[in-house]
């Protein structure tokens, strides 16, 4: 019997045996329950440990992330912005170099449609001076056309001479009925350079002279119509001598036409006295024939000068178009250099495009990878051509 204050256990009773049986099995149960849950309890503290970190950790990553996403919002943003900013300044630089092309070939087409029209202006100026060198070249004489005229009584020598020089030279190259300073008119005045200057042709010939010539049939009218003929042919040498040869505004000889080539014939086979004296006098007798040569010869001389001037012509309006096709190749080149600096300019806006698409294709896909430094290619300013 055990007695536990005012109770009584009696330990022989099977019931009271059961009962602390029982609750010793309890404590002894929960005993073990106590122990596990500290075992457990330990070998938890770690884990607990563990997971504690694992959620800082978590919470970090988060914390991270979230910083990632905003920073990248902004460089999303910023690049945007950037790529706004850099698109509308290259068009604005595109803009310009446009307008600075387009002003510049505006300015070189009219100068060269200038200079074209001048050149077309000179070369139509040395097409009207060959022109005329290929008039002269084709203004020939008909000794034919000469000896078919008929003489005249009246005016035999001015008629026929007046028909041989029209027909030998050009209509500038001589005056009829010109008048000279000391007031004489000669019958025609050949405008020839100097030297030897402008001569005079006289056809006054007298010709009752030679008809008395011809028509003497005896010894003695013969003889005398010899004396007059050459009494008569000295005379008019030494008028033409004294009224046609003036010294500075002539040359210094003047020609005496016979319009007959009997009386040249008859001069100088019986009277070459007569021929010496006019020599020495300065006038030089012609016949239709003769004079023909002679007038040949002044129109060579005068195409050999007017061939001279017009060549002179020429070589001034070939060096004007040398001049003038010179400024079309500086205004070329010119042209060439603006085109090359426009095209430097596009390569360095494709340049700087492609490598902002790529920095936007590496933004999208988050692909970051270290670059060289950054090359820009400057725009260059167009060359302001000079003011002419």
């Amino acid at each position: 019997m055990i007695r536990l204050g005012s109770i009584e256990i009696a330990l022989d009773d099977p019931v009271t045996l059961a009962l602390i049986g029982a609750g010793a099995l309890v404590i002894l149960l929960v005993f073990l329950s106590l122990r596990t849950a500290a075992r457990t309890a330990r070998a938890l503290e770690p884990i607990a440990g563990q997971m504690t970190y694992f959620s800082t950790r978590v919470q970090a990553l988060s914390d991270g992330q979230m910083q990632i996403t905003g920073a990248l919002a902004a460089v999303s943003e910023a690049q945007a912005t950037a790529q706004s900013a850099m698109l509308a300044n290259m068009e604005r630089r595109l803009e310009d170099v446009q307008k600075s092309m387009g002003e510049t070939l505006h300015g070189t087409s009219n100068r060269t449609a200038r200079s074209l029209g001048a050149l077309q202006e000179r070369l139509e100026t040395i097409d009207r001076a060959q022109a005329k060198i290929e008039k002269l070249s084709g203004d020939v004489l008909s000794l034919q056309d000469i000896l078919s005229n008929k003489q005249t009584r009246g005016a035999f020598g001015e008629i026929q001479l007046n028909d041989i020089v029209s027909k030998a030279l050009p209509a500038d190259s001589y005056s009829l009925q010109a008048t000279l300073s000391n007031g004489k008119r000669a019958d025609c005045l050949i405008h020839l350079p100097n030297p030897p200057g402008p001569i005079v042709i006289d056809s006054k010939f007298p010709l009752e002279a030679y008809e008395a010539l011809v028509r003497a049939d005896t010894p003695q009218a013969k003889a005398e119509a010899e004396r007059a003929f050459r009494v008569a042919i000295r005379t008019h040498i030494k008028a033409i001598s004294e009224r046609y040869i003036l010294e500075g505004e002539t040359a210094d000889g003047a020609l005496m036409f016979l319009p007959s080539e009997a009386v040249y014939a008859e001069l100088h086979a019986h009277f070459p006295e007569v021929v010496r004296d006019g020599f020495a006098a300065r006038v030089w007798i012609v016949s239709p024939t003769t004079c023909m040569a002679t007038l040949n010869t002044m129109r060579a001389i005068l195409k050999d000068a007017r061939m001279q001037a017009q060549a002179g012509e020429i070589r001034k309006q070939i060096s004007a178009l040398h001049r003038d096709v010179e400024l079309v190749v500086e205004r070329v080149g010119k042209l060439n250099t603006h085109f090359g600096q426009a095209r430097r300019d596009v390569e360095g806006i494709n340049i700087a495009a492609e490598r902002a698409g790529k920095r936007a294709g590496q933004l999208e896909s988050f692909e970051f990878e270290p670059s060289a430094p950054d090359t820009v290619v400057p725009l260059t300013k167009a060359a302001t051509p000079p003011a002419e």
